[in-house]
């Protein structure tokens, strides 16, 4: 199985196939809506507009597994997201990202990228950085800050 063979149900509904992403640059995120972290939303646009036209696509994953910090629906996600950080980036359908319920696409990056003491996420705002052939080449804890991984993205653009 590659990254390429993964789908995500999309926040507005549809599927979305990963095959789409050939050829590209993708950071993936597990989000949160009322998370201490959620103010990344806005350095995670900034950097979806700066490189989207060089083949950077930004994927959102909301998640409820930590503290119950996007307990909202679909509609509720998407409309706080567009309302308080502009976002217009990929934001699929909310998902488990630890547990027997994990969604294939998280249980694939854990694989691939293990965490320091164990490969669960930790918690919101974990991210991932797959390379153009759909390697996954890094994972950055919740602090880091995604105007800190221009550099690591540019190298792969």
């Amino acid at each position: 199985m590659s990254f390429y063979d993964l789908s995500a149900e999309q926040l507005e509904g549809g599927e979305f196939d990963f095959r789409q992403l050939e050829g590209k640059v993708v950071l993936v995120v597990n989000t949160a809506s009322k998370c201490g972290f959620t103010p990344q939303f806005e350095g995670l646009e900034k950097i979806y507009q700066d490189f989207k036209d060089d083949g950077l696509v930004v994927l959102g994953f909301p998640c409820n597994q930590f503290g119950s910090q996007d307990p909202g629906s679909a509609s509720e996600i998407g409309e706080f997201c567009q309302r308080n950080y502009g976002v217009s980036f990929p934001m699929m359908a909310k998902v488990d990202v630890n547990g027997s319920d994990a969604h294939p696409v998280y249980q694939y990056l854990k694989k691939a990228q293990g965490g320091l003491l164990l490969d669960a996420i930790k918690w919101n705002f974990t991210k991932f950085l797959v390379n153009r052939e759909g390697e996954v080449v890094e994972r950055f804890g919740s602090i880091t800050k995604p105007e800190s991984l221009k550099s690591d993205i540019k190298k792969l653009l």
